[in-house]
């Protein structure tokens, strides 16, 4: 009486029992506990549906329920974790993403970073993590690097400027065997890594990394010597970047950039090195010379900003043979001779891969363009800016064979295209250009008039960039004819400025840019400094931009007319009150 009472209770209350029901129950009482279980599981869509449990089944569902217990109480924390992690980035004005934490410029303080440390076991499946530009970290990055266990999956750490000082490195290299996929790690902008601090982390970088950037670090020549050691022991690092350390090369005969440069040799998947405004003399070129033939995966190099580079250039060029696969050249604002020039023309034919050669800024270039376009792979070049390069007619003609097949073109301050820039327009007929950059080069109104009728055929439909600033000699009809044509619908970023010390009224055209911005769907950047306007023409512009979320550039308040200004005074210019610093040729 009392197993049919329990047995009504178990099947909910019911006051009968079926027929199956008495059968399976006088069955299990002569089953035992061990040979149920083959019963239970032939006969378990009849118990599912009748509901009667089999021996020993309450004591699996205790079990079951205790395991379901922690695992949903597991599940909850992760799910208050994660909330928290989204609180958290919300506030930074961040977008939640699982896999990458993107915290730049946030203004963190030691707090902040105390914070996300504490988050971050909420993030397993992390891969990505910037902290950059936060100043306030510097000194407390232990707090971050102490829960890096967490996210041993992180495969890119960038803590650029960030002010870390010594401590800061040694927490950092004691905490690298907890990312072992770490692939990229960027400290530039930090002053504090040089002086000895990267010693800390020699034999601390996992051998998965291929991106190291030190770029502005303060490096010396000892701290060359480490990173010799520490490239010698990276045999997947492609990309090397120590740019902006001009202390890097001092005391050659010491060892240092020597040691640097001989470490080279055993870094065979090295795709690309950057040593701009390292310091480099004609003794740094002998030292890397010797480390080209053993590298010949190199795609980009980057010299750049090495004036102590002028009249030695024929040390390195020797070697460039053995770059069979560059693609990039770098050699701006190299102070670089005619000799130079010359020993770079001989190697060049043997680059077939090279895609982008960079001489501006290099005034002797000017009067070698000729051969050194000759001796170029032309179909496959892409960028070849001349900017500040001094070109005359002859070379500005030469220059002219090159731009059919170039993505970019830049011979700003070079005063010779004003006013025979219809040469270089036709020649762009031809080409799939992105970058147009014609400042500071004395353009007329009928230089202009051709770039819009350039724009009418369609020309110029891909260009991306315009930079027609510093051209004050083009009149009103010239700025009102470009922007009333068609055709520049991918333009993302136009820069129409004055120089600093002029002043002009924009009234006569603004019109026209009025009206062409609903053909600039892609637009994002308007540069116009120096230009005067009434003040209700500016709020019109104003309105209209800000409904695109375009950035517009002007000066001060105190260029704008008032509304109230007559005519008169609305078109007259004034000198400008603030002063800019540009560079001039």
């Amino acid at each position: 009486m009392q197993a049919a009472e329990g047995q009504r209770g178990r099947d909910g209350g019911s006051q009968r029992r079926s027929p199956l029901d008495v059968i399976m129950s006088q069955i299990r009482r002569k089953r035992t506990a061990s040979d149920r279980k083959p019963l239970g599981r032939f006969l378990s869509r009849t118990s599912e549906r009748t509901g009667i449990p089999e021996d020993g089944e309450m004591e699996g569902r205790e079990e079951r329920g205790q395991s379901s217990g922690v695992a949903e109480a597991a599940e909850s924390e992760r799910h208050v974790g994660w909330g928290r992690v989204c609180v958290f980035l919300q506030r930074m004005g961040k977008k939640v993403d699982s896999r990458s934490l993107s915290l730049a410029h946030c203004d963190l303080t030691a707090t902040d970073l105390l914070e996300l440390a504490t988050l971050l076991q909420f993030l397993p499946q992390l891969e990505e993590v910037d902290v950059s530009w936060n100043e306030l970290i510097g000194g407390c990055l232990k707090a971050l690097t102490s829960h890096l266990q967490h996210v041993g999956g992180i495969r890119k750490l960038r803590l650029c400027s960030c002010r870390l000082a010594a401590d800061d490195i040694t927490a950092l290299g004691e905490a690298l065997g907890c990312v072992p996929l770490l692939e990229i790690l960027d400290l530039s902008w930090n002053s504090g890594v040089g002086g000895g601090a990267l010693q800390d982390l020699l034999g601390k970088l996992q051998p998965t990394l291929r991106e190291l950037h030190l770029v502005a670090c303060q490096l010396t020549a000892a701290d060359a010597t480490v990173l010799g050691g520490l490239v010698s022991s990276l045999l997947r690092l492609c990309v090397l970047d120590v740019s902006c350390n001009p202390q890097l090369t001092q005391e050659v005969d010491a060892g240092g950039f020597r040691e640097l440069a001989s470490s080279l040799s055993h870094a065979a998947s090295l795709t690309t090195l950057r040593l701009q405004a390292c310091g480099l003399t004609k003794d740094s070129l002998d030292s890397l010379s010797g480390s080209l033939r053993c590298l010949p995966s190199v795609r980009e190099l980057d010299l750049s900003c090495n004036k102590s580079l002028a009249g030695g250039l024929n040390h390195l060029t020797l070697h460039l043979t053995h770059l069979t696969h560059l693609e990039s050249l770098d050699l701006h604002l190299c102070c670089l001779t005619h000799s130079d020039l010359e020993a770079l023309i001989q190697v060049l034919p043997s680059l077939t891969a090279l895609m982008e050669l960079d001489v501006s800024s290099n005034k002797e270039a000017g009067g070698v363009l000729h051969p050194l376009v000759s001796a170029l792979p032309l179909t496959q070049m892409r960028r070849l800016p001349l900017n500040s390069c001094s070109l005359n007619e002859e070379s500005f003609t030469a220059f002219a064979l090159a731009v059919p097949y170039l993505r970019s073109v830049d011979v700003s301050w070079c005063k010779v295209v004003g006013g025979r820039l219809a040469l270089l327009l036709d020649a762009l007929q031809l080409s799939v250009i992105l970058e147009l950059r014609l400042s500071s080069c004395e353009l007329t109104t009928d230089d202009l008039r051709h770039l819009a009728a350039v724009c009418r055929r369609g020309c110029l439909s891909s260009l991306r960039v315009l930079d027609l600033s510093y051209n004050g000699s083009v009149g009103d009809d010239g700025w009102s004819a470009v922007f009333a044509a068609e055709g520049l619908g991918s333009l993302e970023d136009v820069d129409l400025s004055l120089r600093p010390s002029t002043s002009a009224p924009c009234s006569a055209w603004l019109p026209a840019l009025l009206r062409a911005l609903p053909r600039l769907p892609a637009l994002t950047r308007l540069g116009m400094r120096r230009w005067t306007i009434v003040s209700q023409d500016r709020q019109q512009l104003n309105h209209r931009l800000r409904k695109r979320s375009v950035l517009l550039e002007w000066d001060s308040p105190n260029r704008i007319k008032e509304s109230s200004s007559s005519s008169s005074s609305s078109s007259s210019s004034f000198k400008a009150t603030n002063q800019e610093s540009h560079p001039e040729e």
